[in-house]
């Protein structure tokens, strides 16, 4: 079984139009579905019509909750600014959909235990990068009993291993932060046991259209998708 794996989002509907494109026979997502971008709704609705287990995002419970989001100071203004936005545009069952989302999920396949969540499996406010020390994230997983762990938060695609664990961060739908403009995702094989990256282009053309006539702080907005970062 092909699982496709995204995560972060944000409110970018031609993004994740473009992902689920991508060949695959179910989809599990990690979280941040909402902020900085301009489509949260729809995009909202997109898992609410397909069923999609959704993991709770910082992000997700930041709009559900009117809380911190506790996100990157680069970014954190423009978490704020378009959290207002979002808030305007959310109907009552989206937001109902946010709070009741998980924090994690386990499964297990082909003899293998998969571990999803958002951040780390202590928080999701905690960011596990390509460059964190293998150190901390041995304490980030001291709880977990996983073959596999998939998490999103950082917008860095990658798979990496540490001590028995194999890592996987699909990168961002929405928001990608690695200098590379596409979309990202990811396809985990449940046979092989295989994790790929997947690069998708989209029409971000009509985004930029979308953040102009709709959201506040556009251009710095428009700049972040332009660089990839």
């Amino acid at each position: 079984m092909r699982l496709l794996i995204i995560s972060d989002i944000h409110g970018n509907k031609e993004a994740l139009d473009a992902v689920m494109a991508v060949p695959h026979d179910e989809v599990i997502c990690l979280g941040d579905l909402v902020d900085y971008g301009p489509s949260p709704g729809e995009c909202i609705d997109v898992l609410m019509q397909q069923k999609i287990l959704t993991i709770m995002g910082n992000h997700d419970s930041a709009v559900a909750f009117r809380m911190d989001c506790g996100c990157g100071y680069a970014y954190k203004h423009l978490s704020r600014s378009t959290r207002e936005y979002t808030w305007d545009v959310l109907n009552d069952n989206q937001i109902e959909f946010l709070r009741k989302l998980k924090i994690n999920i386990k499964r297990e396949e082909n003899g293998k235990m998969l571990y999803f969540t958002h951040g780390s499996p202590l928080s999701f406010y905690d960011y596990i990068k390509p460059d964190t020390p293998e150190e901390r994230i041995k304490d980030y997983m001291k709880e977990v009993e996983a073959d596999f762990l998939f998490i999103g938060h950082s917008h860095l695609p990658f798979v990496m291993r540490v001590g028995a664990v194999t890592l996987v961060n699909p990168g961002s739908v929405g928001q990608p932060r690695d200098g590379d403009t596409r979309a990202s995702c990811a396809i985990f094989d449940t046979d092989t046991l295989k994790a790929d990256i997947i690069r998708v282009e989209y029409d971000m053309e009509n985004v930029f259209r979308k953040i102009r006539a709709n959201m506040p702080n556009a251009d710095e907005l428009i700049a972040i998708l332009k660089r990839g970062y």
